[in-house]
């Protein structure tokens, strides 16, 4: 079976700033994938429990607010605990780049700084899933 890469994009927490989000959401559904946006403060529970809903192959969180080291572990730790083992979990932000190389170490996929071209986030995102996952 060969369906579109489906991609969730979530704001997690506080932050109010989803400018960046949608602009990442649309690149991706330019791009060929299917997109569910959660909107604003979402909760990591919430994120996985939508991801697990949505069968996604990948999540994408933006994070502004700095919380990233609480935030990426938690949704992690929810993607083990619900066995979905087969998902991405990439995003990107202000993310200090010590704290990147942490996040990854823990199985984050990789995470990318403002500015970053959106086609390079969506060929990363194809490039994990074709690498990962049998359709």
């Amino acid at each position: 079976m060969n369906r579109p890469i489906r991609v969730l994009v979530a704001k997690v927490g506080l932050d109010g700033h989803d400018r960046g989000a949608k602009v990442i959401a649309t690149a991706l559904r330019d791009a060929g994938m299917e997109v569910i946006y959660t909107g604003l403060r979402q909760t990591p529970e919430m994120v996985v429990t939508a991801a697990l809903q949505e069968d996604v192959d990948a999540i994408g969180i933006s994070i502004l607010s700095g919380a990233h080291m609480t935030v990426f572990p938690k949704v992690m730790d929810l993607l083990k605990e619900k066995g979905m083992d087969d998902v991405l979990l990439t995003g990107g932000g202000i993310i200090p780049e010590d704290d990147m190389k942490a996040l990854n170490g823990l199985g984050v996929g990789k995470l990318f700084a403002p500015g970053t071209p959106t086609s390079e986030i969506a060929n990363y995102i194809k490039e994990w899933v074709k690498a990962n996952r049998s359709f």
